[in-house]
């Protein structure tokens, strides 16, 4: 809090009038970040060309916060923000399900994917993406990371009945 106030040049009580504490202020900035990020991917979304697995590429690879993010991040994987980082985590999968979903729907009518129910099919890949690779969740080894990293391609064409080899641009 005291970083902030020295940046932003404010009093101790203004900050402390909107934010009770430097959870709350965190919490604003990654509801922020998060809010950016997808207005970003739907203002792209829109404007994209390609079928539903280039879409999904590119998706993927504007998709990622840490990047742009890594301090705020970082502070989510200290002791005692968990439960920040759950609802972060909660807030990401519940915006970026329905993106995806669209895709889904959009590569059934290509013909690229069979699926009947494309956002639970979203919400099932994303959650087990972020849940087995967040090291802040539980500090899975680099084995681990790996291992499920090389699976993920198979996994998810598996799930959306699409072509093989179609995913393997997640394992760059």
């Amino acid at each position: 809090m005291q970083d902030v106030m020295g940046v932003l040049g404010i009093a101790k009580g203004t900050i402390y009038h909107y934010f009770k504490s430097k959870e709350e202020l965190l919490e604003a900035v990654v509801k922020d970040i998060v809010n950016k990020n997808f207005e970003k991917i739907g203002l792209y979304l829109n404007e994209m060309r390609g079928n539903a697995i280039e879409k999904m590429q590119k998706i993927i690879e504007m998709g990622n916060m840490a990047v742009e993010n890594e301090l705020v991040l970082e502070q989510l994987h200290k002791p005692g923000n968990e439960a920040l980082h759950l609802r972060l985590l909660v807030e990401t999968l519940s915006k970026l399900a329905p993106f995806y979903a669209t895709l889904i729907e959009q590569g059934c009518t290509e013909g690229l994917f069979k699926v009947k129910e494309p956002l639970e099919c979203a919400e099932f890949v994303l959650s087990g993406v972020q849940f087995l690779t967040d090291t802040g969740i539980y500090p899975w080894t680099q084995e681990d990371l790996v291992r499920r990293i090389k699976a993920f391609p198979r996994l998810i064409e598996q799930m959306l009945q699409a072509p093989a080899g179609s995913f393997q641009f997640l394992v760059k």
